[in-house]
């Protein structure tokens, strides 16, 4: 463990920069902050070093397993985007869904030798972009994954809005500005 250790805690902190770039890609640097002794969300600052969005970390409980998810937030408090963790644990073909990147590829298309388009996001969680917390409830579930789309529904705005309230009371305070 002592010698793989620091490889492994390298590794797992590339992942994290990796999925806060993604769901805030306009955002240089990230630092985390601190509530409690906890990370509470991901302060996203711009190459000027002006405040660009928050990211965050949601977990709650899906069909057979927790789900936890990261999310961007604007400025303005719009959902950026959002990125369902790996591993997912929920059910094959159902819960593991809420991952599923749509591929409309017909047989002719891979035999004309088309490839999936790389940059493609998952359709379920690509419905979150744009909305702001309180209209999250709007996001369609997965039909026989109502449990698992639930979850990161549920986890994603009530995260939201608990993020939005903290970064309402620190601007407050220190002069930042974040628009409901």
């Amino acid at each position: 463990n002592r010698a793989t250790a620091p490889q492994i805690h390298k590794q797992a902190e590339l992942e994290l920069q990796a999925g806060l770039k993604e769901v805030l890609p306009q955002a240089a640097s990230f630092s985390p902050v601190m509530v409690n002794n906890e990370t509470a969300y991901y302060k996203a600052l711009d190459s000027q070093g002006a405040l660009a969005g928050a990211a965050f970390i949601a977990s709650r409980k899906g069909y057979s397993s927790v789900i936890q998810t990261m999310g961007g937030l604007n400025l303005d408090g719009t959902i950026n985007a959002i990125k369902v963790l790996e591993p997912i644990s929920e059910t094959p073909g159902l819960g593991s869904r809420i991952a599923e990147v749509k591929d409309d590829a017909t047989l002719f298309d891979a035999l004309a030798g088309k490839k999936k388009n790389p940059a493609a996001r998952p359709w379920f969680q690509e419905q979150f972009a744009g909305k702001k917390a309180n209209e999250i409830a709007s996001v369609n579930t997965i039909t026989g994954a109502t449990i698992s789309s639930k979850a990161v529904i549920d986890a994603v705005r009530e995260k939201a809005q608990e993020i939005i309230l903290l970064m309402e009371n620190v601007g407050a305070t220190c002069g930042l500005a974040f628009v409901r």
